[in-house]
């Protein structure tokens, strides 16, 4: 198991100036996007650091949803840098931006696809020390403040794909809900969908004892090891945290109980996937947003195409669920009786509808999208997604059931419309 160290507290974002003291750094990196720079949370972190009399650059050419060519340019700043610190302050896509820049600015002589993960990359282990990282997450979502995974598009490919390696946790982990009151509806809906679907994908995935063959060196051992004990707590946590706080964060941005409690489930499902692992709706979800044609989400600002990650992720769920249920029928049934359903003599071959049902009333009342076709996708461009699906083994593999082209397929197809 592992995990960063985690803050938690309104206000404790003003601290990290004491903390990079601490930490003797002389020369940071703090990364955000353009957006946020302009807003309270890194105007918060940029006086603790001025308080502390600490040296600090500012990279802002984040882009949301990052790509091997965002994080090119950020590893470039870094490595002129020569900071001996980060600091991120952002949601996961400054985070696993920060994340991507310490870890080449580390290892200078390093080819971009080394660390990437196979088979796109070489997936080769980081055996370098990295810099001190502190990251301040400001959305309730993807939980990149505990886990040693960063996340982009390979634009080569048109698929995301990523780096995960324990090297890459954060030092520190920050959860201050006083920087969630920014956040618009639907940045709200998308991230706080992330944590609930990272929370259901680790709990349902293929049990850490049942993963072969076993690596040859420790130190090759993936960071996601299947669904297991210890993140079974946080991922079932999350999600009764999702049960009682998600629609109330998503309708009142003024709500800062409802957001302080879906900030704690975006870090505690953190520590479960990022130790467990995601399985099908985060595989499936790289080329649907990869791939985006023209669309873009109300409440994100960016002047290309985007499929906002949570979206992409959650938009194949009722399928996956329905899918995988036979593979693990009591953890589906019991994730649903977390989520609100009447699990009463529900019988284990009716696991799959049940949860895929309790899902699509959380996504409707929600407003998502019906189905990847109000995406801009038709049933003309699933090859294309399957293609796209079928290389992110990394996540894939952990499926509790076998999934291939046709599977892969068939839940795509039944994901057009989902209502």
């Amino acid at each position: 198991m592992a995990c960063s160290n985690i803050r938690y507290g309104p206000g404790v974002s003003r601290e990290v100036g004491k903390d990079l003291a601490n930490m003797k750094a002389k020369k940071v990196m703090l990364v955000t996007d353009k957006n946020l720079e302009q807003l309270a949370p890194v105007q918060v972190v940029r006086e603790s650091l001025m308080r502390e009399n600490i040296n600090f650059e500012v990279y802002s050419n984040t882009r949301v949803e990052p790509t091997d060519e965002s994080f090119a340019d950020a590893i470039t700043f870094a490595k002129r840098g020569n900071f001996d610190a980060y600091l991120a302050v952002g949601g996961g896509s400054v985070i696993d931006t920060c994340k991507a820049a310490n870890l080449y600015a580390c290892n200078p002589d390093a080819e971009f696809l080394d660390f990437v993960n196979a088979p796109i990359g070489k997936g080769k282990p980081v055996t370098s020390a990295l810099k001190p990282l502190i990251a301040v997450t400001t959305t309730a979502g993807t939980g990149s403040e505990t886990t040693g995974v960063t996340i982009f598009d390979y634009l080569p490919l048109k698929a995301k794909t990523g780096i995960a390696n324990r090297a890459l946790k954060p030092t520190l982990g920050v959860v201050d809900p006083l920087t969630l009151l920014h956040l618009p509806n639907r940045v709200t809906c998308y991230t706080g969908f992330d944590v609930l679907c990272h929370a259901l994908e680790s709990f349902t995935a293929i049990a850490f004892n049942k993963r072969f063959p076993r690596p040859l060196d420790p130190q090759l051992r993936p960071a996601y090891q299947g669904s297991n004990p210890i993140s079974d707590i946080w991922s079932k946590h999350a999600l009764s945290i999702c049960k009682d706080y998600f629609v109330r964060a998503v309708n009142n941005s003024e709500d800062l109980e409802a957001r302080s409690e879906m900030h704690l489930a975006s870090a505690f499902a953190g520590i479960g996937f990022g130790n467990a692992g995601v399985h099908l709706c985060h595989g499936m979800s790289y080329p649907i947003s990869g791939l985006v044609k023209e669309y873009k989400s109300p409440d994100y600002t960016p002047d290309h195409p985007l499929i906002p990650h949570g979206l992409s992720v959650v938009i194949t769920a009722p399928a996956v669920f329905r899918f995988i249920a036979p593979a693990c029928p009591e953890r589906h049934i019991e994730a649903a009786g977390i989520l609100g359903a009447d699990i009463t003599n529900v019988k284990k071959s009716d696991a799959g509808a049940v949860l895929s049902d309790v899902l699509l009333k959380y996504m409707s009342e929600l407003q998502i999208p019906n189905g990847i076709s109000e995406l801009g996708y038709t049933s003309d461009d699933i090859p294309a997604l399957v293609a796209g699906t079928l290389p992110q083994e990394r996540v894939t593999k952990l499926s509790p059931r076998k999934v291939d082209k046709d599977s892969i397929t068939h839940m795509l197809e039944e994901s057009l419309t989902i209502y």
